[in-house]
C-alpha cells in the first residue's frame, strides 16, 4: 500500500514515520504541506513534530495548510489516517478528532519508554493488535495532555473509541489515562506515544510499534 507521510514546516519525525512504513512492507510516499495533492495514496500519517513552532496552539496553524484540505476530505469519504503526537494535536484541531492536547500537568517535556494498553482493536490502525494487548514504546511531548468535557469522554469510553490507554503510570496528565482515540468510522486515529521509534530491534526500543504500520495491510487482505 501507498503511505503519505505529511511534512509541515518544523516537523521533525517524518523520516523516522516513512522508515516505520517501509519496514512495514508498505510504500512511504513524501506528502508537502503547501501542495493540494494526496498523489493517491492508500493512507495518510501525520507526523510528530513542532509544526510552525507550535505557534498560537499545537497544530493550530498546520490544520490550514493546503494539504489538509485534502486531508480532511478524504478522510470523511473513509481514508485512513494516522496523526502521531503533533499530529494528533492537528487532528484535533481539524476537529477530525474530538478533544484537545494542552500542556502537560507538570509543565514540563517528557522523554521515555511507556507502557500502553490497546483498547480497540479494530481500528484501521490498530488491527494487527490484540484486544487489551500491552505494549511499550517511546514518549515525548510537552503538550500531550488529552482533555474533553465529560460528555465527550462518556461518548468515548460508551462507543469504544479510546484506541490506546497509559499504563502503570500518567506521564502527562490525561483524562481517564488516554493515550490515543479514533472517530466514530475507525479510520481516523490520534496517538499521543511515537510507534514509529519501536519498529526495529536496532534502535533498542524494541517493535512493540510495528503493528501500526502493519495494520492497514492486514485490515485489508484479512
Amino acid at each position: 500500500m501507498k503511505i503519505g507521510v505529511v511534512t509541515f514546516p518544523g516537523t521533525l519525525d517524518d523520516i523516522d514515520a516513512a522508515r516505520a512504513v517501509r519496514i512495514g512492507g508498505n510504500e512511504a510516499v513524501s506528502l508537502w504541506h503547501g501542495d493540494h495533492d494526496l498523489k493517491g495514496v492508500d493512507a495518510v500519517i501525520l507526523p510528530g513534530g513542532f509544526s510552525y513552532g507550535d505557534y498560537l496552539r499545537c497544530g493550530a496553524i498546520s490544520r490550514f495548510s493546503p494539504v489538509m484540505t485534502e486531508v480532511i476530505e478524504a478522510a470523511g469519504k473513509g481514508l485512513p489516517v494516522l496523526g502521531i503526537c503533533n499530529g494528533f494535536q492537528v487532528l484535533c484541531e481539524s476537529h477530525l478528532l474530538p478533544g484537545a492536547l494542552i500542556r502537560n500537568d507538570h509543565r514540563k517535556f517528557i522523554c521515555r519508554d511507556q507502557r500502553l494498553r490497546i483498547e480497540n482493536a479494530a481500528t484501521a490502525w490498530t488491527s494487527a493488535f490484540a484486544q487489551g494487548q500491552e505494549i511499550v514504546v517511546p514518549l515525548k511531548n510537552g503538550e500531550g495532555q488529552f482533555v474533553a468535557d465529560a460528555e465527550t469522554l462518556d461518548r468515548l469510553e460508551g462507543e469504544g473509541r479510546i484506541v490506546a490507554r497509559y499504563v502503570d503510570v500518567n506521564p502527562n496528565g490525561s483524562l481517564r489515562d488516554i493515550a490515543g482515540v479514533t472517530n466514530e468510522a475507525g479510520n481516523v486515529v490520534g496517538l499521543m506515544p511515537h510507534p514509529e521509534h519501536a519498529v526495529e530491534e536496532l534502535t533498542g526500543s524494541g517493535t512493540d510499534g510495528l503493528g501500526f504500520f502493519t495494520s492497514l495491510v492486514e485490515k485489508v487482505f484479512a
